[in-house]
C-alpha cells in the first residue's frame, strides 16, 4: 500500500495542466524563516516530530504526501496533510507551540506537475507557466501558490515528483 495523498477530482485536464477539486483536509503546520530550501528541511523535522509522537498522546501518525510551502520572501508555511481517517477534533495536540492544526475545507486548484529538484529558480518558472494558463482559462487566483514535493530527500532527482499548485475560482 502507498503512501497515502489528498483526494481530488479531475475537473479539466489540459496537457500538463490541471484543474482539480481537493477534498477537505486537516493539516499540521509550521511556519518558518529562511530560504525556499533551508524552511522545507526545518519545517519537514518540525513537523515529522508531531507525526512520529511528539503529541500529547505520544501516538504516532501515517506519514502522507506531499509535503507543502506556501509562502515566499522568507518566511515559508510548511505542511503535512493528516490521513483522511483523523478528523481534527481526535488529533492529538502538538507538543509543540510552533506546530498548529488546521481544518481545510474543499478547494478548488490549478496545479502543475514537474519532475526533478524544487529549486526557487525552478519554482518560480514553473508558477509563471501555470498562472499564463490559469490566465488563459479566465480564472481567477485567489490565494497564494504552493509547492508540492511527493518523494523523499533521497529519491534520485530526475525520478522527484513535484507540483505547484494555485486556488481558482470556479470555472
Amino acid at each position: 500500500m502507498g503512501t497515502e495523498e489528498p483526494k481530488f477530482s479531475l475537473v479539466i485536464k489540459d496537457s500538463a495542466f490541471d484543474l482539480r477539486d481537493f477534498a477537505a483536509t486537516v493539516v499540521a503546520e509550521v511556519t518558518v524563516k529562511g530560504t525556499q530550501d533551508e524552511a522545507s528541511r526545518r519545517g519537514f523535522r518540525v513537523l515529522a516530530g508531531y507525526i512520529f509522537g511528539a503529541n500529547a498522546r505520544r501516538q504516532k501518525i501515517a506519514m502522507t504526501a506531499p509535503v507543502t510551502q506556501i509562502g515566499a520572501s522568507g518566511e515559508w508555511r510548511v505542511r503535512f496533510t493528516m490521513p483522511s481517517k483523523h478528523r481534527f477534533e481526535d488529533l492529538p495536540l502538538p507538543n509543540d507551540p510552533d506546530v498548529s492544526l488546521h481544518a481545510e475545507p474543499m478547494a478548488r486548484l490549478a496545479v502543475l506537475r514537474f519532475s526533478g529538484p524544487a529549486g526557487e529558480a525552478k519554482v518560480a518558472e514553473v508558477i509563471d507557466r501555470l498562472l499564463a494558463w490559469v490566465a488563459s482559462r479566465g480564472l481567477v487566483v485567489t490565494g497564494p501558490s504552493q509547492i508540492s514535493r511527493y518523494d523523499p530527500p533521497w529519491t534520485l532527482w530526475f525520478l522527484r515528483r513535484n507540483e505547484v499548485m494555485v486556488p481558482v475560482t470556479a470555472v
